[in-house]
């Protein structure tokens, strides 16, 4: 089974959601400019901005508070993510099926000189004074040196090659009451009667700076593809190495049962399809492009972990 042109074709369709997706946030970003101090355009010929009044839209953010750089209606980032998480899963059945037959020769692992344990931290915890050397300064100087400059560094923009672990009942969050419908308990002559605040309306702006960084994160995966398929062969030849470090590995990069996001738990390219490539009539209406996408990755995927390309 030879999958180059049905991963190319599926990495093909998946472009198209990720371009749909997009769309979706810039067109958002473009309506709700104004919450991230843009200025609002007049909709009608009755609406003008007065220079006497200053609206909330175009005001300075306050002392201490910071404006996210992206902003989404409530709604439309909840549409986002449902497509965006089996988006995501088909992409990373998609790498594990491009790696299929790559071999990576890892280097030698270097061998970590043990540091010589001394009472220093110990005497530091119980306020006794130590006194270090110049190296030992020295030393310290440079290590908060190189941890200043980690820390300013740019994360990389890297699609998980794991799925998330599957929460079991008892990892659940536990239920809370909202602020909205929480109870108002009164006594007459102590208390002071007081309104609660509304509930969540779907129009609120949410901060989208995360939900950028996926996206963008993705459309990095899916245009080096086969740069991924090298990146997931390495941790498989890092896996497979003898565990010194005593450390659990994960076995499998996929979790049991449906991928995340999924509603498909198989694919039949013929089924939902006509000879010209057409959608037929008996599709089910709640079965999305990017679903049939995921269930025909997540085969790939599944045949390419259990049956290793050795040749």
């Amino acid at each position: 089974m030879d999958g180059t042109t049905a991963i190319s074709d599926n990495l093909e369709a998946l472009k198209r959601v990720l371009a749909g997706l997009v769309s979706m946030a810039r067109l958002a970003g473009a309506v709700t400019s104004p919450l991230r101090g843009g200025r609002r355009e007049a909709s009608g010929s009755g609406a003008e901005n007065t220079p006497t009044r200053r609206s909330d839209d175009r005001r300075p953010p306050l002392k201490g508070e910071v404006k996210p750089a992206l902003t989404l209606p409530r709604h439309l980032r909840l549409a986002i993510l449902r497509l965006l998480r089996p988006a995501e899963a088909a992409a990373r059945r998609l790498i594990i099926a491009a790696a299929r037959g790559l071999v990576m020769t890892l280097p030698p692992t270097r061998k970590r000189e043990a540091k010589p344990a001394t009472a220093e931290p110990l005497l530091r915890r119980f306020g006794i004074a130590v006194v270090m050397s110049p190296a030992d300064l020295a030393r310290a100087a440079a290590a908060r040196r190189a941890a200043a400059m980690r820390a300013a560094r740019p994360r990389a923009l890297c699609l998980p090659l794991f799925d998330p672990p599957r929460r079991f009942p008892s990892q659940q969050k536990r239920r809370h009451v909202p602020a909205h419908a929480a109870p108002r308990i009164l006594f007459p002559g102590v208390t002071e009667p007081f309104f609660l605040p509304p509930p969540p309306s779907p129009d609120d702006p949410i901060d989208a700076t995360q939900l950028g960084r996926r996206l963008a994160a993705l459309a990095t995966a899916l245009d080096d593809l086969p740069g991924q398929a090298k990146r997931f062969a390495r941790w498989k030849a890092r896996n497979t190495r003898e565990n010194t470090s005593g450390r659990p590995r994960r076995i499998s990069p996929l979790r049991r049962g449906r991928p995340p996001g999924g509603r498909l738990t198989r694919f039949d390219p013929s089924a939902y399809r006509d000879a010209a490539g057409a959608q037929r009539r008996n599709a089910p209406r709640n079965v999305r492009e990017v679903d049939e996408i995921l269930a025909h990755a997540h085969a790939l995927a599944i045949y390419a972990l259990e049956r290793p390309d050795t040749s």
